[in-house]
């Protein structure tokens, strides 16, 4: 390790035992509020026609923040970070830093940005719900499925090596479809899959307010469904061990699990599983009108058009916020359906 590696891992180590962000591995950006899939297990497109979006200008002011954090991943998710027009131009901004860049997408538009794509983005994931009919399904738009496959397609054909990984939201319509959606991920050529339950008790994606009980309903499966859902995941840990030992299955078996013991929570037959996270002091996330979280899942803590990135962080609401944040009773962090928990000696791929 360089004496500049040594001292990122020094801050970070800073940053974890005095609360006071030194150093940020991992920013989570969002360039476009929009999505172009209605997704039933989201509400962002359902404010669709009040477009916000990030600009060169914001991304230029956030590198002064990102320079002293020493900010080594941006991670471009949304809606569809690929609506925003200027998206590339941000993506430049950020490489002549240095910066690696992931990109969360619904793939429906990376067949003609995969050019650029190659260009400026390290690694791309993207969303997988289903086969072609289930996935068209929960994502509500006609041929979805066929676009994300021939984006993926062309990408390999013009770079066999390029990372291309998924990321796939189990719930009531699609866990009865989940060896498909890893075999479609196979046929696809994915590098990788990862899957993880779906969120219905936070305000995360864009919900004004809590879903109800029965709205939540909608994706939660049913008491009467969990044996079932143990039962594809018991399956899983036989039929597909071979993809769990290769790491083409992101999360271990035990993990696989948590998310049948995740569902049953909702009805008292377990506890929600814990997860060790440490994201509001590794990571940050910025939206596209500039708020600023200390993950999806927590209220916002400041703006970047009212405040640098460095004075919102270390400022007194969001240095309260990581004092007094007890993962283990917090109630949203309880529910939590993702975590991330990142050693200072870890190294982002």
């Amino acid at each position: 390790m360089n004496r500049q590696g040594l001292y990122h891992t020094f801050q970070r180590f800073r940053t974890l035992q005095t609360g006071t962000i030194s150093a940020l591995p991992i920013v989570i950006l969002m360039p476009h509020s929009a999505c172009n899939c209605r997704c039933v297990m989201c509400d962002i497109w359902k404010d669709n026609k009040n477009v916000k979006q990030i600009t060169e200008r914001d991304v230029r002011d956030l590198l002064i923040s990102f320079k002293k954090f020493g900010v080594q991943q941006v991670v471009m998710s949304g809606g569809e970070a690929l609506l925003n027009r200027n998206f590339f131009s941000l993506c430049a901004i950020l490489k002549q830093q240095n910066i690696k860049i992931t990109l969360l997408s619904t793939g429906l538009s990376i067949k003609k940005n995969a050019l650029q794509i190659l260009d400026y983005i390290d690694d791309l994931i993207v969303s997988l719900d289903g086969d072609q009919l289930v996935h068209d399904q929960i994502r509500d738009v006609s041929g979805a499925f066929d676009k994300l496959n021939e984006g993926v397609e062309h990408l390999r054909l013009l770079a066999p090596a390029y990372k291309i990984t998924s990321r796939t939201v189990i719930h009531r319509l699609n866990f009865r479809n989940w060896r498909a959606i890893i075999e479609a991920g196979r046929e696809m050529g994915l590098n990788q899959m990862s899957f993880l339950p779906a969120d219905v008790s936070s305000q995360a994606f864009n919900r004004e307010t809590a879903w109800t009980e029965p709205r939540q309903h909608e994706i939660l499966p049913s008491e009467f469904e969990l044996p079932l859902f143990r039962e594809v995941v018991r399956k899983m840990s036989i039929d597909n061990k071979s993809d769990f030992s290769s790491r083409f299955i992101a999360e271990s078996p035990t993990k696989i699990q948590d998310i049948y013991h995740y569902y049953a929570a909702f009805y008292g037959h377990n506890e929600f599983p814990f997860k060790q996270c440490n994201a509001p002091w590794v990571s940050t996330v910025i939206e596209a009108d500039g708020s600023v979280r200390p993950c999806f899942f927590h209220e916002a803590v400041g703006n970047i058009h009212e405040h640098s990135l460095e004075e919102i962080l270390n400022g007194e609401k969001a240095a309260r916020f990581r004092k007094t944040l007890n993962v283990r009773q917090n109630p949203t962090c309880i529910k939590c359906v993702c975590s991330l928990n990142l050693s200072p000696l870890a190294k982002l791929d």
